[in-house]
C-alpha cells in the first residue's frame, strides 16, 4: 500500500510536478508517424503530461511538436494552416517553424521587428520505428532516443499501435509486471476445472514464484511456474524505464512488448509493439495485431481542457464492456472478449487514479513494489538533483523478453544458462 502523498507523487505528472519533471528526461512516444504521414498534412492534437500540444510535419517532413495555443491571443492552432515550412495561426496569420520561431507576422508594420522577439513553446521531435517521439525536458541535458530492437528492424518486420484508457499510466504499467493476472483474468475455462485456470506452456501453476534483479535501464524479474516432469515453466518479463516493458510469449517470433504514458493524470496513451527481427509479419500476423483494437488512436478532442473521448469504442466502461456472464460461466475467465479489453477493463475499473491505500499486496506483487519503489526514489532524486542514468544510454534498452521451460529452478542459474537466448543484450 502507499499513503495519499506517495501516491500523488507517483500518479501527478503534470509541469512543475516530481514525477512529471523525471519523465521529461526521457524521449516519449508522442504519436504514430502514419498520423502525419506527408509534409503540409493537417495537423493533429497531442496532450501529453497534462500539456496541450499541436504536431504538424513540415514542408521538409520535419515534425514540429508546439504549444496549441498561438501566442498572440491563444487562439488554437490545431485549426492552423500548415504551409512553407510552418503553422499559420488562421486568426491573424502569425506563422511558427518547428523549433518555435515566429517566421511571419503580417498583421504587424513590414518594417516591425516584433515577430523575431515572439517565440512559441515546441519541444525536439524525431522519427523513430514507425513512432514521432518527443523530449520535454531541458534542452541542455536532451538524451539519446532508447535503442529498441522493435523500432530499429525494417518496418516490414514490425506492427505498432496506439489507444487511449481513462485512467491513470500507473495503473496499466502494474498489469504489465503482473504475470500472475495471466492465469486467471486472460484464462480460457473448462466448467470441469474452472479453478485451474489458464494454462502456461502446460503449467497450471496459478502462484508463480517472482524474483526481481534492477538493471540500469529498470530492471528484470522471473516468474516460475511448476511444469511437468519436475521441470519450470519461466517467463521473463523486462520493465525498462520509465514505463515500457516487453511481454515474454511463446518461444518463436514475433514477440511484443508495451508502453504506458500520461496524457494527463487520469488519461493515458497505450502503445503496443509486435516485432519479429529474423522476418517480416505476415499478413496474418498484421491481420491479429490490429484486431485487437477497435479503433485509430486519435479518436479524442478537448473540451474546455477536458479529454473528451469520440472513439465509439465498441467495448467501453459505458457498457461494461459487452460482458457476457454467460460466455463467462461456460468459455472465458472474464466474459469480456479480448485480452486488451480484458486488461483496460481492471486497470479502468479503479477508477482514474487508484487509491492505493486501501491495497493488500502480496507475493505475487514484488515487481509491483519493486517498479514503484524504484520510480519514486528516482523523482525524489531528481528533486536533489540527481540526474537519472538511463536516459543518457539508449544501448541500454537492448533487451529481450523470454519464456522457456526449463530444468533451472534458480532464477541466476537460468540467466546465466539462457542469457544468449535473449534475456540480455541484443
Amino acid at each position: 500500500m502507499l499513503s495519499a502523498e506517495e501516491n500523488a507523487l507517483l500518479c501527478q505528472t503534470g509541469p512543475g510536478t516530481p514525477m512529471g519533471e523525471l519523465f521529461r528526461r526521457f524521449w516519449l512516444p508522442a504519436a504514430l508517424s502514419e498520423e502525419l504521414p506527408a509534409p503540409d498534412c493537417p495537423p493533429i492534437r497531442l496532450r501529453m503530461l497534462s500539456e496541450d500540444l499541436v504536431a504538424f510535419r513540415d514542408t521538409n517532413g520535419n515534425v514540429g511538436i508546439i504549444d496549441s495555443f498561438c501566442p498572440h491571443r491563444r487562439a488554437g492552432l490545431f485549426f492552423g494552416r500548415n504551409e512553407e515550412c510552418g503553422l499559420r495561426c488562421v486568426y491573424h496569420g502569425w506563422k511558427f517553424d518547428v523549433n518555435g520561431d515566429c517566421v511571419d507576422m503580417p498583421s504587424e508594420p513590414a518594417e516591425s521587428n516584433f515577430k523575431d522577439k515572439v517565440k512559441i513553446k515546441a519541444y525536439p521531435a524525431q522519427d523513430f520505428g514507425d513512432v514521432i517521439w518527443v523530449y520535454m525536458g531541458p534542452q541542455e541535458l536532451k538524451p539519446e532516443i532508447p535503442q529498441f530492437e522493435w523500432a530499429r528492424v525494417p518496418e516490414s518486420h514490425r506492427l505498432v499501435n496506439r489507444w487511449i484508457q481513462k485512467n491513470n499510466y500507473m495503473q496499466a504499467v502494474e498489469g504489465e509486471i503482473d504475470t500472475s493476472h495471466g492465469s486467471y483474468l486472460h484464462s480460457r475455462i473448462d466448467p470441469s476445472q474452472r479453478e485451474k485456470g489458464f494454462t502456461f506452456n502446460g503449467s497450471q501453476d496459478g502462484a508463480p514464484l517472482l524474483t526481481v534483479r534492477d538493471t540500469d535501464y529498470g530492471f528484470v524479474y522471473g516468474s516460475r511456474r511448476n511444469a511437468k516432469n519436475g521441470e519450470y515453466y519461466w517467463r521473463v518479463t523486462q520493465w525498462l524505464l520509465p514505463s515500457y516493458s516487453l511481454i515474454p510469449g511463446g518461444d518463436s517470433w514475433p514477440k511484443l512488448g508495451h508502453m504506458y504514458f500520461p496524457i494527463d493524470d487520469e488519461h493515458l496513451a497505450g502503445w503496443e509493439f509486435l516485432y519479429n527481427p529474423e522476418a517480416p509479419l505476415t499478413e496474418k500476423q498484421r491481420e491479429e495485431g490490429l484486431a485487437k483494437f477497435e479503433l485509430f488512436p486519435s479518436t479524442f478532442k478537448l473540451s474546455d481542457g477536458a479529454l473528451i473521448d469520440i472513439s465509439n469504442m465498441e467495448r467501453s466502461s459505458d457498457n461494461d464492456y459487452n460482458i457476457d456472464r454467460e460466455m463467462q460461466r461456460n468459455e472465458i475467465f472474464t466474459g469480456i472478449a479480448g485480452t486488451r479489453n480484458q486488461d483496460r477493463a481492471m486497470t479502468e475499473s479503479m477508477g482514474p487514479i487508484s487509491d492505493r491505500a486501501g491495497e493488500h499486496l502480496g507475493t505475487s506483487d514484488a515487481a509491483i513494489i519493486a517498479a514503484r519503489r524504484r520510480l519514486l526514489k528516482m523523482a525524489r532524486d531528481l528533486q536533489e538533483g540527481i540526474e537519472p542514468v538511463a536516459p543518457y544510454d539508449g544501448s541500454l534498452y537492448h533487451v529481450r523478453q523470454i519464456a522457456m521451460t526449463v530444468p533451472e529452478g534458480d532464477f541466476d542459474e537460468f540467466l546465466t544458462a539462457y542469457s544468449d537466448e535473449g534475456v540480455g543484450k541484443v
